[in-house]
């Protein structure tokens, strides 16, 4: 089959592209040129230009939607935008299948602008006759990823931590090679269309326990405090002083984490049966020799 990987190059759009490669013909898509890869193709496109998405879907039978705008001053508006062009252009190409990753905890009353930005553009994506299948992950654990980088650089800088009540969520981590199985798994899967399923890890947790195992594997031993009075707001300041993450990025990641992201069902694993990564091991690949 022929791939369309829109955001091909981040996080975990890169490994989905090498692992699509194996045994598709395989199409990148980046707003930026990309260098040459054994068994991919790179195409320039931006997700919001109705002609150069077209351009790009042309001849392919399976489209991936892995692009955000998080750090864009109106980023929901900007991925509703992005997410209807693609969904449109996708139903005028013949797309047999669109694949979109999520958020767990996207279906509560109480959400973040961030979940909810999330939720909504897969609404947008699902609004033609495409079929779309929907992954919906909580944090991932791997380089690269954002929320799970803001976790190890406190780990990494603070030997105490006064943290607000969002430590004490429950989350079901789950490693990036398992979610970039779980994405390649459902390709061209007649059973995945139209639906969605929940991903998560073998293993939930609060924030705080993530923490704690986190240190572990650094050897470290940090002294976490709980407070009630430091809001998103605040901690997404406090966030941008002792990590790399941009406050204009860390404001609505750490927003969501009011919201708890744990698995409703596991069918996703009847489907696509994969031995999961425990989060120790997941946290140890991820940070390597750092």
């Amino acid at each position: 089959m022929r791939i369309v990987v829109f955001g091909a190059t981040g996080t975990i759009g890169a490994p989905l592209v090498e692992r699509l490669a194996r045994d598709h013909d395989v199409v990148g898509v980046s707003r930026r040129e990309q260098p040459p890869a054994d068994g991919v193709r790179w195409a320039r496109a931006d997700a919001s230009d109705a002609e150069s998405v077209a351009r790009v879907l042309e001849g392919a039978d399976v489209a991936y939607y892995l692009v955000h705008s998080l750090g864009a001053a109106d980023f929901a508006s900007e991925d509703l935008k992005a997410a209807e062009t693609t969904a449109r252009a996708a139903e005028a190409a013949g797309i047999e299948q669109l694949v979109y990753l999520g958020g767990l905890g996207d279906d509560s009353d109480d959400l973040s602008p961030h979940l909810r930005s999330r939720r909504e553009t897969g609404e947008r994506l699902a609004s033609t006759s495409v079929p779309v299948t929907t992954l919906r992950a909580a944090i991932v654990v791997g380089r690269g990823s954002a929320a799970f980088e803001t976790i190890v650089s406190l780990v990494d800088r603070l030997p105490a931590m006064v943290t607000p009540r969002w430590v004490s969520t429950r989350t079901q981590p789950v490693a990036l090679d398992d979610v970039v199985a779980y994405l390649a798994g459902v390709c061209g899967r007649d059973e995945a269309f139209g639906e969605g399923f929940d991903v998560g890890g073998p293993e939930v947790m609060t924030y705080r326990e993530m923490m704690e195992r986190i240190a572990r594997v650094r050897a470290k031993r940090p002294v976490i405090v709980e407070v009630p009075f430091l809001t998103p707001y605040l901690s997404s300041l406090w966030l941008h002083v002792v990590t790399p993450v941009k406050a204009d990025v860390a404001r609505p990641l750490i927003e969501g984490l009011r919201n708890e992201t744990v698995a409703g069902d596991e069918r996703i694993r009847d489907l696509i049966p994969l031995e999961l990564t425990p989060f120790d091991e997941a946290a140890r690949r991820a940070l390597g020799d750092r």
